[in-house]
C-alpha cells in the first residue's frame, strides 16, 4: 500500500474523504431545510439503485450460475422495486419513509419487550429501564408514523451534518504535511535526519 501517495492508512485519498464530507453536509442541510423534496430525491435515487442492482443480479446468472435461484429472485425483486419507485416517485416518496418508520417501530417494540424481559429475569433494573424506553419509542413510531418520519428525517439530517463535518476535518488532517509522508508519523518536511 502506498501511503505516501494516498495520504491515508486505509489507502483512500484525502480528497475523496473531503468530497464525502461535503456531500454529507449538503444532504444534511437539505434534509433539515427542504425535507420533502430531499426525501423524494433520495427515494428516486434508491429506486434507480434497486433497478441497476437487479439488472446486474440477472446478468450475473449467465456469468456465474451458482445460487441462480437466489440471484433470479433478488434480481427480479430489484427490477420490480426499482421500476415501481421510479415510475411512481411521489407515491414512493411517501410510502418508503413510512415503511421504514413502521419497521423501526416494530423493531423497537420487539427489542424493548425482550430487554424488559431480560431485566426482569436478572439483567438488572438498568436493562429493564432501557427496554421500557425502547418500547415507548417503538410504540410512538407506530402510533404517529407521519410525524415520526419527519422527526427521523431531521435526525438523519443533523447526523449527516455532524458526520460530514467530521469527514471534512479528517480530510484536512490527512492532507497535513506531517501525515502525508507516513500516514501518522511526525513532520518530515524539514528534510532527512542527520547521519550518525
Amino acid at each position: 500500500m502506498d501511503v505516501v501517495r494516498t495520504g491515508s492508512p486505509t489507502g483512500m485519498p484525502w480528497w475523496v474523504v473531503l468530497l464525502q464530507g461535503i456531500a454529507a453536509v449538503i444532504i444534511g442541510i437539505l434534509l433539515l431545510t427542504e425535507t420533502s423534496a430531499t426525501i423524494l430525491t433520495l427515494v428516486v435515487l434508491l429506486g434507480i439503485y434497486f433497478l441497476i442492482a437487479g439488472v446486474f443480479e440477472l446478468v450475473g446468472i449467465f456469468v456465474d450460475s451458482t445460487a441462480w435461484g437466489w440471484k433470479l429472485f433478488t434480481g427480479v425483486l430489484g427490477v420490480v422495486a426499482g421500476l415501481v419507485i421510479v415510475r411512481h416517485p411521489y407515491w414512493s416518496g411517501a410510502l418508503v419513509p413510512l415503511t421504514l418508520t413502521w419497521i423501526l417501530g416494530g423493531i423497537g417494540v420487539v427489542m424493548g419487550l425482550v430487554t424488559m424481559f431480560r431485566g426482569v429475569r436478572g439483567a438488572g433494573w438498568g436493562a429493564g429501564l432501557l427496554g421500557l424506553v425502547t418500547l415507548v419509542l417503538g410504540v410512538l413510531l407506530l402510533l404517529h408514523p407521519v410525524y415520526s418520519t419527519l422527526v427521523l428525517a431531521w435526525v438523519l439530517g443533523a447526523w449527516a451534518i455532524v458526520g460530514g463535518v467530521v469527514g471534512i476535518l479528517a480530510a484536512f488532517r490527512l492532507r497535513s504535511p506531517g501525515r502525508a509522508a507516513t500516514g501518522t508519523g511526525p513532520d518530515t518536511s524539514r528534510g532527512p535526519a542527520p547521519a550518525r
